[in-house]
């Protein structure tokens, strides 16, 4: 009806408009001065003049309210749903890129109808996007919430531990977000440091995000009721939960194929994301709302990044109310259990909605939680034992080195499959010698530094080298015939190097055979050397 006398209101005016300005179109002196009509015309002058003022006072009133109501529609579609829509309907933030890369689209559901403090504050959607370069398109994104800790801090490990086994077309095809969950911006900043000097290469490739919220994100905790027996402390630390996994959940919902949820104090087993790829795709035909790489919590639960908004909205329906992973678990009853069968019916219709991989990818290390004075001895016994190091067949070799091995992780050891390698921290010159009884044919090579569990004790800065038996294996260093290899000392040719602890390649069948093969440190190191793997492939 409000729109209907707007209308009814512009057309008076117009008419109005319309009848004054033909009035005002005939002449003056188009009446004879002796005509008896002429004061009456003379009055009805004035009063339309004072018609015209009025009406366009209205007019531009009603332009006024007008463009009101259009801002008001807008603000209605941001913040709450129309009557022909549901509660699933998605609104849209701007997130401007660090580096000038363009706005992201940051779609969430009615999360005002959740937190309605959120209205409040026009920015208190807009991640805070610390390092990013905008990737998309991956089939994998790792969601890895972490928040400030009262005593040890795990997420570089964690981190470390997930990057550890990843070859250069997993690194290509995979999104590890790391989300701080504070408001801090000191302690926000300084995480983001923290990781750019740890892993510059994953920061600079878009392979790890750094983001975090608005500080107008939480709501005021204060007034939660406290449910289950749990202490007021311990409400707010899982509401904050729910609220930072949906956080996530959200920023990430458009960046790949498939979203895994995991925490920061865990450790990934060698080659997981290889076996998560595998698993996945023999389950893509399949219903499932979530697969599971561990059994503990909420580590590990891959989901289809176009269930997100489902998820996250029937999180922030209940965040103040359960847990995350009873929550997770009550989407599932939702989803498929009748009330009116019993309990053994709905947890068989439950288990077709998700897929369980064993044995187990990830595993809880942290002993102390995210929970200020709680410590938790939390540990996943499909986990298995960490493979340490990768045993190969390699040729009979005398091995000879300058490096001092800890406790009973030798060299030799090592090199029959027996064990890992650990030597003492390596200075300028040090090397490893593997010199053959015979000169043989050695088609490739493979040295492996770190492991899953100490994969900071990696070889830098260090190169691989071969003895040719063949004098004429020279002729390969004469200039301009080839920049592929250089000349060390004592005959030998330098064919490679480590690069983020791996050193990997073929020889080349010039330089065969070969009598001794041997790696050489060129600066002093700052930590201990292990190698987990040793392939000699002839």
């Amino acid at each position: 009806m409000r729109f209907y006398s707007l209308r009814f209101g512009c057309l008076l005016a117009l008419a109005c408009f319309v009848s004054v300005t033909w009035i005002k179109s005939i002449p003056r002196d188009g009446v004879s001065p002796g005509s008896a009509v002429q004061p009456e015309l003379q009055t009805l002058y004035e009063r339309l003049l004072v018609a015209e003022e009025l009406g366009g006072q209205v007019s531009r009133d009603l332009s006024s309210i007008l463009e009101q109501l259009k801002n008001i529609s807008k603000a209605g579609n941001i913040t709450r749903p129309s009557s022909n829509t549901t509660a699933t309907t998605i609104s849209t933030e701007a997130v401007r890129q660090p580096g000038g890369s363009g706005l992201q689209t940051f779609l969430q559901p009615n999360i005002y109808l959740y937190m309605p403090h959120l209205r409040q504050h026009p920015d208190s959607l807009r991640p805070n996007v610390v390092i990013g370069q905008g990737r998309r398109g991956v089939s994998m994104v790792m969601g890895i919430p972490t928040v400030k800790r009262d005593k040890q801090n795990y997420l570089v490990s964690t981190l470390s531990s997930l990057l550890y086994s990843l070859t250069s077309a997993q690194r290509q095809d995979l999104l590890i977000i790391v989300f701080v969950a504070e408001t801090d911006p000191d302690y926000v900043g300084s995480i983001g440091e923290t990781i750019r000097k740890n892993f510059p290469k994953e920061v600079q490739s878009g392979l790890m995000e750094v983001v975090s919220p608005s500080q107008y994100y939480y709501p005021d905790f204060t007034s939660l009721r406290e449910t289950f027996g749990d202490s007021k402390d311990r409400v707010k630390w899982r509401t904050k939960q729910n609220l930072d996994f949906s956080f996530l959940m959200l920023y990430a919902q458009d960046k790949g194929t498939y979203y895994v949820q995991l925490e920061d104090d865990i450790v990934a087993k060698a080659g997981y994301y290889n076996d998560m790829k595998t698993f996945t795709t023999q389950e893509a035909s399949k219903e499932w709302l979530f697969l599971e790489f561990s059994q503990l919590g909420f580590i590990g639960k891959m989901f289809r990044t176009r269930d997100l908004p489902m998820i996250t909205e029937f999180f922030l329906m209940f965040h103040r109310d359960k847990p995350i992973d009873w929550l997770l678990d009550h989407i599932l009853w939702v989803k498929v259990c009748n009330p009116e069968k019993d309990t053994k019916d709905c947890n068989k219709q439950k288990a077709l909605l998700k897929q369980r991989y064993k044995p187990s990818l990830f595993q809880h290390v942290g002993l102390h939680s995210s929970l200020p004075g709680k410590v938790q001895h939390l540990k996943d016994k499909d986990f298995g034992k960490q493979a340490l190091h990768q045993a190969h067949n390699n040729p009979a070799a005398e091995l000879s080195s300058s490096l001092k091995h800890y406790q009973q992780h030798s060299l030799n050891r090592a090199y029959r499959g027996e064990d890992f390698f650990w030597a003492l921290t390596p200075f300028k010159n040090d090397f490893i010698l593997f010199s053959f009884p015979q000169p043989i044919h050695i088609s490739g090579y493979l040295f492996r530094s770190g492991n899953i569990e100490t994969s900071g004790d990696k070889f830098y800065n260090t190169t691989v080298e071969v003895l040719p038996s063949k004098a004429s294996a020279q002729d390969k260093l004469v200039p301009g015939l080839s920049s592929t290899y250089k000349e060390s000392d004592k005959g030998f040719i330098i064919i490679g190097a480590f690069e983020d602890g791996v050193a990997e390649g073929v020889i080349d069948e010039a330089l065969q055979p070969i009598s001794a093969l041997r790696l050489v440190v060129h600066s002093d190191a700052d930590v201990w050397a292990l190698l987990s793997e040793i392939f000699i492939e002839v």
